[in-house]
Parts: C-alpha cells; structure tokens; sequence
C-alpha cells in the first residue's frame, strides 16, 4: 500500500512545480490534482458534502487546469506517479485530450494515471453540452475512443457522443495509462469500473469501506477481470489500525490532503505525516 497526496490547486495555493518536488522528497508515491473548468453562479445541482448549491470552498472556482499542473509538475520530479482526483474528460473534446494525456505521459516517462469522474455539477456539465442522464455513457464512450487513439495504429471510433474515422495519432503511451473513477461505493458505480476502468477512488469521509471492497471485488472476479482493481482512499488524518485494516483487505493507495500557502508550511506538514505512516524521504 502506498501513499499520496492531493491538492486543491488554486491560484493562491503552491504552485505544481514548486509542492511536487517537495512530495517527492518527502517518500510518497503520487501526487494528485483535481479538475473544474468554470464554476456557474447559478447552480441547482446539490454539492455531495453541503447538500445544497453552496460550495464548501471557493477553490472550487479558484482550481488550476489540472494537465498544465501535472506536466510542470512532471518537469521537476522524476519518480512520483502524476494523477488526477478526479478530471472531468467530458468537458473536454476527446480527441484533443486524448493527445494532452499522450503527451503528458510521455515527457513524465509514464508516471500517468488518470482519475475521472462522472461529475456532480449538472450545472457545470451542462455549459459543456453534457446530457446529464448520459453522462456515464459520454464518459465510457471517451475512454473508449482515446484508448484507441493511444494504442492503434491507425485509430477509429464510432459511438453516441464520439465519432471518427481511421486517424494516425502519436505520441503513444508507454504503457497503459490507468484509469480510476471517483464515485460512491455502490453496485451500480462499480460495475461501471469493472466495465470502463481499472479501479476505484472514494469519496472523501468514506473510510468505512471494507464491505464496498468486497463487492467490488465480486463484480470483479464475476467479469472475468484479471487480477485486483486498484483502490484509492482518500483520508483526512493517518490511523495505525485503519490503515492496517486498509492493507488487509487489498488497498492500493492513501491520499491526504495538505496545507499549500507556503513552503515552510507544506514541508513540514509533510515531514511529520511522512513521519506517522513510516515513509523515507528520498536520499536517506
């Protein structure tokens, strides 16, 4: 089981190029950015935490393009895995994305794993033309079509929402670049991930998750999947005997969030979660 860690960048937090250098010399593993393009001012859609239109933080409407974010963080950093929590492909135009990502993961030399969602702001998707009863259609339909498009030669997709002829596209990935959904665990999210994707991130606050790992892992066996999804947790504070109960039960990763309005603040914090969960930090 590894460690990352998550920021909600924002334009008054760390830059990328300078806090992922930091993660890295810290030990941990990964370094996890989200994705909101526009926030509308006036929104129906309920956020997950508040319950209602209100925000629970003005980052929201404050966040970095999360492929800038990663590729200045890629130039700085040599081993950490560089990933999303959780990037809106839908919003984008496949094809364009589908190039963005191959070319990330090329200058970072393989380091990324992409981490969607299928978004809980209607309001936000529906500037982006997204139906929101098909979303999760949409966003299959996008993997499905940047797949291609990053393992083809020559490259072709023909669905509802993507449609294209026989295309060359390089740079290819250097492996498969995983892909994770962000959603509640339940039934229906994780036949969607045993179908399209290969593993499933929490929802913050949801630690009480060993059953949810169990069924996932049912759906999993009973497709004929190979092997175990991934499985990312996201925590607010390191617990002995969570984190032991996490590794039992096939956890592959622990991300948590940090301080980011200075340097002295962000380096400490991480020494001493480093610390807790028993970490090295790189040259010791």
């Amino acid at each position: 089981m590894e460690f990352g860690i998550v920021q909600f960048t924002s334009d008054r937090g760390l830059k990328p190029q300078v806090l992922a250098p930091l993660i890295e010399e810290a030990g941990f593993a990964s370094y996890f950015v989200p994705e909101h393009g526009h926030i509308p001012t006036r929104r129906d859609a309920a956020h997950p935490q508040t319950g209602d239109e209100t925000l629970p933080d003005d980052r929201y409407m404050r966040t970095l393009d999360p492929w800038t974010s990663l590729a200045a963080a890629a130039a700085v950093t040599e081993r950490i895995r560089l990933a999303t929590a959780v990037a809106l492909p839908v919003q984008s135009d496949p094809i364009t994305l589908a190039k963005t990502l191959a070319t990330l993961d090329h200058i970072s030399g393989g380091r990324l794993t992409l981490g969607v969602g299928f978004g809980w702001n209607l309001d936000e998707l529906a500037d982006h033309n997204v139906p929101p009863k098909r979303r999760r259609t949409m966003l299959r339909e996008y993997l499905e079509a940047m797949r291609a498009l990053w393992t083809d030669e020559e490259a072709e997709y023909h669905g509802e929402f993507v449609d294209f002829g026989t295309s060359w596209a390089w740079p290819k990935p250097q492996q498969h670049i995983p892909t994770l959904v962000g959603a509640a665990g339940n039934e229906k999210n994780f036949k969607w991930i045993t179908r399209s994707a290969d593993g499933w991130i929490t929802t913050p606050g949801e630690d009480d998750i060993e059953g949810s790992v169990t069924l996932l892992k049912q759906i999993w066996s009973d497709a004929g999947r190979a092997g175990d999804p991934q499985i990312v947790v996201l925590d607010f504070k390191p617990v002995a005997e969570k984190l032991e109960k996490w590794r039992e039960i096939g956890v592959t990763q622990v991300l948590y969030g940090l301080p980011d309005d200075s340097v002295e603040r962000a380096s400490g914090y991480l020494a001493k979660l480093a610390g807790k969960l028993g970490l090295t930090p790189v040259g010791v």
